[in-house]
């Protein structure tokens, strides 16, 4: 079939589709002497640069705890593989509150907590009796957490339990535990392993939701250039929840990829009331 002109033609409107158009044009003319290749350059640089912080400036603030948390991670000395950048931050923290508060979730799951920013931020979308259980494998990283849980409203909502992410699973499993929204934010190569727990062990409830971080890795999963362990384990995770016939989702490009997972068939259960 040969496509019309005028669709061909079409005029990027997102500032990402407008950087590629800008970088495309500058490649094509890296060779030549156009004047107007600087300007270029210098929008395109604009667009990516300015972006992130014009969408923080955009968003609701952060509760003064989830500020404090943020700073106090900041501050750590980290080591041994982790790094405040595992924070999930103001804007995806923002988004998941805002999820709870819009599903009506009242038990949320997490899957890699981390010191414990997203946890905090969809606790204070729950109702007073609502809950989050947050799994972490590292104790101290979880006694980090617990200390500034221990300074906000809406921390004791948290339970913490610490071990391995499918140890935690299973127990939760047997336990009967039932949860509205679930979180996945731990080791890459766990994530399918974490899916098919919530999925397959009656872990998430009729309409619940499951939100996976991390899911554009960089941009590894498509450039395929100077790949990592967590860019393949993304790309597979990726192409596993594309060919489930019992899932819906969509990748969301928030900060490094959110995708947003509902199971659409098969057995779900029902929050316990």
């Amino acid at each position: 079939m040969t496509v019309p002109a005028a669709a061909s033609a079409a005029r990027p409107v997102t500032p990402v589709g407008i950087a590629a158009a800008l970088v495309d044009s500058v490649a094509s003319r890296l060779d030549g002497a156009d004047p107007g290749l600087l300007a270029d350059l210098l929008r395109a640089r604009a667009l990516l640069a300015g972006m992130d912080d014009y969408v923080a400036r955009c968003t609701s603030p952060a509760s003064p705890a989830l500020e404090a948390l943020e700073e106090r991670t900041r501050v750590e000395a980290w080591g041994g593989g982790l790094e405040q950048e595992m924070l999930s931050g103001h804007v995806e923290g923002q988004t998941l509150k805002m999820l709870v508060h819009a599903t009506g979730a009242t038990r949320v799951l997490e899957v890699g907590m981390f010191t414990g920013y997203s946890a905090l931020a969809m606790a204070e979308a729950l109702p007073p009796d609502g809950e989050v259980v947050a799994c972490e494998l590292d104790p101290d990283v979880a006694a980090f957490a617990r200390s500034c849980f221990d300074d906000a409203a809406d921390g004791q909502k948290i339970d913490v339990r610490v071990g391995p992410a499918a140890d935690t699973l299973g127990d939760l499993a047997a336990e009967g535990q039932v949860f509205d929204a679930v979180f996945i934010d731990a080791d890459k190569a766990g994530y399918a392993g974490y899916l098919q727990a919530v999925l397959d062990g009656g872990l998430l409830a009729t309409g619940g939701f499951v939100a996976v971080d991390n899911t554009l890795m960089q941009g590894q999963p498509w450039t395929t250039e100077d790949s990592t362990a967590n860019g393949d384990a993304i790309a597979a995770f990726n192409r596993l929840v594309t060919d489930d016939p019992r899932v819906e989702q969509v990748l969301v490009p928030l900060r490094d990829g959110v995708t947003l997972v509902l199971r659409v068939d098969g057995p779900t259960a029902t929050t316990p009331t």
